[in-house]
């Protein structure tokens, strides 16, 4: 692995390969967060692209997720792809991308994805299965044929990455890791043991 001077670009490379190679949902990424205090906690979401020079994902803002990085506007993503023997992690700040950009988006998305985030509550705690199809079908009535408007408390949110490290698989264990550091302007990056 060689050093290249901008990490991004690498990324993009990488996550195109990963599409190209036909592994299961390239664009699975594990997204940790944490309280105001330090309480971890880690989900996998969808990679939706870059932002701002950052990896965007979106959510429903009152759910655990988004609470916690209102809180503590830091996180940590993850993309993982097994069959390449690759992993790119990424730590930084994070913050809501544009309502027109998250409105975008949003349109995008299959009608029956577009009634769910209407529909679900996202982590709060609901009486079961039922009370999600009742709601969905219910949602799915009030609209009708009439487009569906991105609810207010839906949106996307960018990774703004400070440091990023690049992990790829070689014999004996001997794995290379090249992890880049943000600095002003530009990068710095180091080679780190396995």
């Amino acid at each position: 692995m060689r050093i290249v001077p901008d990490p991004i670009k690498e990324f993009q490379k990488w996550y195109r390969q990963a599409v190209r190679s036909g592994t299961g949902l390239p664009e699975a990424m594990a997204l940790a967060t944490a309280t105001r205090d330090g309480v971890p906690s880690v989900r996998t979401v969808l990679y939706r692209g870059l932002s701002g020079r950052g990896f965007v994902f979106f959510t429903n803002y009152n759910s655990r997720k988004a609470r916690e990085l209102a809180r503590n506007p830091r996180a940590a993503v993850v993309f993982h792809w097994p069959a390449l023997e690759r992993q790119v992690r990424a730590e930084g700040i994070v913050r809501k991308i544009s309502a027109a950009e998250s409105d975008r988006y949003f349109r995008s998305r299959p009608r029956e994805s577009r009634l769910s985030a209407w529909a679900s509550p996202q982590s709060a705690e609901i009486s079961g299965r039922a009370f999600l199809e009742k709601t969905f079908e219910a949602v799915g009535r009030h609209y009708g044929r009439d487009s569906i408007p991105r609810p207010p408390f839906w949106g996307g949110f960018t990774l703004i990455p400070q440091k990023i490290e690049f992990w790829e698989g070689q014999p004996y264990r001997l794995h290379d890791r090249l992890c880049y550091q943000k600095r002003g302007r530009g990068w710095r990056a180091v080679y780190l043991a396995p």
